[in-house]
């Protein structure tokens, strides 16, 4: 007996060892063969991270688990990928390990996690799954046999979890997302007729063209089918699904043939009660249905019969009806009452045109509040026939009193409508207005709106339409938010096209305001520190104002008072056209800075970083309150804080805008002129004028005062270039050219021709013979350099230029009267001897040369730099 169990035990050890050392052994031909086959027969990229094999997951069948795969096409979807996973796994029987080369590997299960499917259908109505390699590629018969049985799926179960199916067919338009799929099924797939057991649940969203049929609305199904596969035949047998909380069930079969695909199904609601329509509703919308109470019924029952292919879809008659009905949460104060619903989709013919929605009636109460709806959308899915009915009262914050809602924000308001339009979509989006029949009044009175992009909430107190044929009136429109008060009327071209077709909204409207605050249209605080938390670096997080996108208006405007920053405007009126996401501005008038302001321009804000152009005339402003509150002013002229009076300017300029909508002056490009009327100067205020005054004595800055001196300047690169211009100042003329930058650097050139009695009484006694007339017309040409900054600045006088420039005009001088007198005036004032003109005096130095020692001497002393003189021996 020993002997037995210890042979057993040796045996089992050794299968053991066996199971255990099989995945090492195995693995590198199993993987082979896999690409292998792949490679013979699918025209794709498929790759994966890893492969593992394993006898004991699935004993006695062998787990293959491909970990990390991808399946990505070829052409005519270059690049595309069709399917990944984080693991595929396949069981297979241990004799697939033992197979020949020309044998078929059989699966008997499959499981697939954290997978993408992305199907594709382009309009040519090429599919991307087709990627199986034709017969023709395939090098002979013998070969194009054994890939044809490659794989046999003799599976009994399979799985799919947490995995997403994209499904986008071009030709038709139809999208379908399934997300967090989780599916299972049990049958012996080796069978041709079999009975598969099925579980799934999904979050589904579908759409045909721009219609939306579902949003994420979660569908389960569990259900039980006959498949006869080799008929292609899929019968449902017993079935239990939900769409939301709406549970349905099908009767009928699928049968797909070889060039169309034959329906024949219904669906119905196993029930009436009422809590049936609720259950449509998302959950994240309506929560638990527990304890609501509710009368009436409400009823789906739907049939779908006849051939899908190229020119035909079913057949069909859905109806929906609901009669008397009405609703409560146990938590809320208000019910819903009187509800009736009556509506059809039918198709009769099988062709897509002839599909129709017929909305008998939809009508709900709330309190004494009557609200009903009724009509007809023929034609659906080409150029769709329009009939609606609008007619009630509804108080939005009856919302949240009705449904345990979850909005993003509180509504609040009473809508009232009595509208009848007819139209048909061709017309809406070809904007032929003409043949939109709509008639009727609606209104919206104390509405609220809070929006994140705004500090405060938006208030409209009353806004009031009437409809007629080819004209809407907007009659009346009260608003504020903040500081800002709106008060519109107009007419609106497009209202129908904008609510149904997407359109940008046109129209043409008269705007008042006492008050117009461009604050409060910056974006809050709140939304800027939850855009930093979430660690948005976008540009658009920097955004204050952002022009709506949907908006092709032109607004005739007059407002008492803008408030532009810390700027006052008043009496503001012109013209703004809004299209595109831009404001183009013209004919603004306005009063500001104590003179008058016209301005024309652009704001656009269509890219992440606004951006502007602008013409703005400045007439008889305030220097100190202009530039003291306009940073653009500021830069142009940082001196101007020194000025205390009146100036006109204008200004041709483009660039960026900053969050708050004030220009970047980084970006400046462009030009501008100004003429200073009248302005006293207070050197005080700069240290440039007061050290300037310093270094130069007889240019006495506290008596300086301008007048009529205009300049032009140009924008580049974050510099101002400011042309030569000239103003005199106590008899002083003075050139000045140069540039400045926004850092408050200084880079200038000043010229000032200086009348030589300003240098002091050595240079009036060199003067003094002269003719009284000439003397008062001397004067002597001082250059000055200005570097450095506004805060310290570098003042450099080119003494060397105007000591030559003096001398050069007292020889000249003395040339000239020698010549008309024969007397040599300059020697008589310096030596009291009439010797010629060149004669060495007695210093030993030339005439010449003595004058310009003298000159020397006197501008030192002007400037501060006079030197003591040197006796004759040196010291």
């Amino acid at each position: 007996m020993k002997k037995i169990l210890k042979i057993t035990g040796i045996v089992l050890g050794m299968v053991l060892l066996l199971l255990l050392l099989a995945p090492m052994l195995f693995k590198g031909t199993l993987e082979d063969l896999l690409k292998k086959h792949i490679n013979e027969n699918l025209d794709a990229k498929v790759a994966w991270e890893e492969m593992d094999l394993s006898f004991f997951r699935s004993f006695p069948d062998v787990a293959v688990v491909i970990k990390n795969f991808s399946v990505v096409t070829n052409y005519p979807f270059q690049g595309d990928t069709l399917a990944s996973g984080a693991s595929l796994k396949l069981e297979m029987g241990i004799t697939q390990l033992f197979r020949s080369d020309d044998e078929p590997i059989k699966i008997d299960a499959l499981q697939l996690d954290d997978a993408l499917i992305n199907i594709k259908i382009d309009s040519l109505g090429n599919a991307n799954y087709d990627i199986a390699l034709k017969s023709e590629e395939i090098d002979n018969s013998e070969t194009s046999k054994a890939n044809d049985d490659s794989f046999t799926f003799d599976l009994n179960h399979y799985e799919i979890n947490n995995s997403r199916i994209n499904y986008l067919d071009e030709s038709s338009k139809t999208y379908l997302i399934l997300k967090k799929v989780n599916h299972m099924g049990n049958g012996d797939f080796s069978l041709d007729n079999l009975e598969l057991k099925t579980e799934t649940d999904a979050l589904v969203s579908f759409r045909i063209d721009d219609i939306e049929y579902f949003n994420e609305n979660s569908i389960s199904l569990v259900a039980d089918f006959q498949l006869d596969l080799k008929n292609q035949k899929y019968t449902f047998l017993e079935n239990k699904a939900k769409i939301n909380e709406l549970p349905l069930t099908f009767d009928g079969f699928v049968k797909v043939n070889e060039n169309d695909t034959q329906l024949d199904l219904t669906f119905k609601t196993p029930s009436s009660d009422f809590k049936n329509f609720l259950a449509i509703i998302p959950k994240k919308y309506v929560k638990n249905l527990k304890g609501v109470t509710t009368t009436g019924d409400f009823t789906v029952d739907g049939v779908l019969t006849g051939m899908i292919n190229e020119n035909h879809i079913p057949k069909m008659d859905i109806k929906i009806r609901s009669k008397n009905a009405s609703f409560k949460y146990p938590d809320l104060p208000k019910a819903v009452k009187n509800i009736s619903i009556d509506i059809q989709l039918k198709n009769e013919t099988g062709l897509e045109k002839d599909t129709y929605l017929n909305i008998g009636g939809l009508t709900f109460k709330i309190d004494d509040e009557i609200f009903s709806v009724k009509g007809s959308i023929r034609n659906l899915t080409e150029n769709a026939l329009v009939n609606l009915e609008i007619k009630g009262t509804l108080d939005l914050a009856n919302v949240e009193r009705v449904l345990p809602i979850e909005l993003e924000q509180d509504l609040s308001g009473i809508f009232k409508a009595n509208v009848t339009t007819r139209f048909d979509m061709h017309s809406v989006e070809t904007e032929q207005y003409q043949n939109i029949r709509t008639t009727g009044t609606a209104s919206l009175t104390n509405f609220t709106y809070r929006d994140d992009a705004f500090r405060d909430e938006i208030n409209i107190s009353e806004v009031s339409v009437k409809m007629s044929s080819g004209n809407i009136t907007l009659n009346k429109l009260n608003a504020t938010i903040g500081q800002t008060d709106i008060s519109a009327s107009g007419n609106i071209q497009n209202l129908i096209p904008w609510v149904m077709a997407k359109q940008d909204l046109k129209g043409h409207f008269n705007v008042r305001s006492n008050t117009f605050n461009i604050n409060d249209f910056m974006a809050s605080e709140d939304t800027s520190l939850k855009e930093k938390s979430s660690g948005s670096n976008s540009n658009e997080s920097e955004e204050g104002i952002k022009i709506p996108d949907f908006l092709d208006v032109t607004i005739d405007f007059i407002v008492n008072k803008v408030i532009y920053d810390n700027v006052l405007l008043e009496n503001t009126k012109g013209t703004v056209r809004i299209v595109d996401e831009t404001a183009i501005l013209s004919n603004v008038t306005s009063k500001a800075f104590g003179g008058d302001l016209a301005f024309s321009g652009n704001v656009s804000t269509k890219q992440a970083t606004p951006t502007f152009t602008m013409n703005l005339d400045l007439q008889e402003i305030d220097i100190d309150e202009s530039f003291g509150k306009l940073a653009l002013l500021k830069y142009i002229a940082p001196i101007a804080n020194a000025l205390n009076g009146d100036i006109n300017t204008t200004l041709n300029l483009s660039g960026q805008l900053n969050k708050n909508f004030t220009p970047n002056l980084k970006t400046l490009v462009g030009s501008a002129f100004a003429q200073i009327l009248t302005a006293e100067v207070n050197p005080e205020k700069t240290p440039l004028l007061s050290k300037l005054g310093e270094q130069i004595k007889f240019l006495n800055m506290d008596k300086l005062s301008l007048r009529n001196v205009s300049t032009a300047l140009d924008f580049n690169n974050g510099r101002i270039v400011v042309k030569p211009f000239n103003f005199d100042v106590q008899g002083i003329k003075i050139t000045a050219r140069g540039s400045h930058g926004l850092d408050k650097s200084i880079d200038y050139n000043v010229t000032m021709d200086v009348p030589a009695k300003y240098l002091g009484s050595e240079v009036n006694k060199l003067l003094a013979k002269l003719d009284p007339d000439e003397t008062e017309k001397m004067t002597v040409v001082i250059p000055v350099t200005l570097k450095g900054t506004m805060i310290k600045p570098q003042i450099n006088i080119n003494t060397q230029t105007a000591v030559k420039a003096l001398t050069q005009k007292l020889i000249e001088k003395q040339k000239q009267d020698l010549e008309a007198k024969g007397i040599n005036i300059l020697e008589d004032l310096i030596g009291g001897d009439n010797k010629p003109k060149d004669a060495t005096t007695t210093t030993g130095k030339t005439t010449k040369e003595e004058t310009t020692d003298i000159v020397k001497d006197i501008l030192g002393g002007i400037f501060g730099k006079k030197k003591t003189k040197k006796d004759s021996t040196g010291n």
